[in-house]
């Protein structure tokens, strides 16, 4: 089975994915709608890509995507400890660093402490942390440096000279597997910690009143959710659909009903499936 991932080589997304589905095929894509689009096609079966980070936030390219294409659901969240290092090539020496490359996210993730110890150098943002590491790789003859992990470290070759540099211990990040299948993924290996739906609402018309209507088909139900979140339409100000996390089981009648309450205030409900959270290693 084909299973694409956001790469490259060595990406944080492959580290989570090896554990996933550490006997199937994987695919590095070069960004997330690449991702969606490999499984949209039926060019893969499923892809993993990343849905949240516990320092920067939702990343909300995967959940744009997710809006724009109803067929794709979710068959399980990982959540994965985050360790950014700091690399260079081992015939540079970290005096003569003139520039930090890595992805917007992993650069902010470790701000205070690059701040702090290269206040001076210049920081560039890069596709990936991975792909970072391989163009430090690759430049020998340049100053330069990456913030990525310890495979893409062992991968490319690089030494690494900061270990640990983000700024927050709680650093981690979820990620989902995608699929057409809508099927529940299950991974007996895996530490299970939760279990969850995932609904995209949108409203018919911005009017006052209209979030606390669908807030309160889940409140009288005392069905507890632990995540909601607007993004933008793109089709004018004030106009969203918005991400809601319903914690545990799933069950027919009060899922089912809920659903249906929604649908009768005019809600539009993209039902994105029922699945577990697993716990994956750095």
């Amino acid at each position: 089975m084909k299973i694409a991932f956001l790469g490259p080589h060595a990406s944080f997304t492959q580290l989570a994915t090896t554990q996933l589905f550490p006997k199937e095929d994987l695919l590095p894509q070069a960004n997330i709608l690449d991702c969606f689009e490999a499984v949209e096609k039926g060019e893969v079966a499923k892809a993993v890509v990343p849905l949240e980070n516990s320092i920067e936030g939702t990343v909300s390219m995967t959940l744009d995507y997710l809006y724009k294409t109803p067929a794709i659901k979710i068959e399980a969240e990982a959540v994965m400890p985050i360790a950014h290092h700091l690399m260079i090539h081992p015939n540079n020496s970290i005096e003569e660093i003139e520039k930090i490359y890595s992805h917007p996210q992993a650069l902010a993730q470790s701000f205070h402490f690059l701040d702090e110890h290269y206040k001076n150098v210049q920081r560039q943002d890069f596709s990936s942390t991975a792909a970072a590491a391989k163009f430090v790789s690759e430049n020998p003859d340049q100053k330069i440096a990456a913030v990525a992990n310890q495979f893409a470290a062992n991968l490319y070759g690089l030494k690494i000279i900061n270990r640990n540099i983000q700024d927050f211990e709680q650093n981690h990040t979820r990620f989902i597997v995608i699929s057409k299948e809508g099927n529940s993924y299950k991974n007996e290996k895996l530490e299970v910690l939760g279990e969850k739906s995932g609904m995209l609402i949108t409203l018919p018309e911005d009017h006052a009143g209209g979030l606390h209507q669908v807030l309160s088909v889940f409140a009288w139900r005392k069905m507890n959710l632990s995540k909601i979140e607007s993004r933008t339409l793109k089709t004018g100000l004030g106009n969203y659909f918005f991400y809601i996390n319903v914690v545990g089981e799933w069950h027919p009648i009060l899922h089912g009903n809920a659903i249906q309450e929604l649908e009768s205030i005019r809600a539009d409900v993209d039902f994105l499936g029922n699945y577990k959270e697993y716990l994956l290693e750095s």
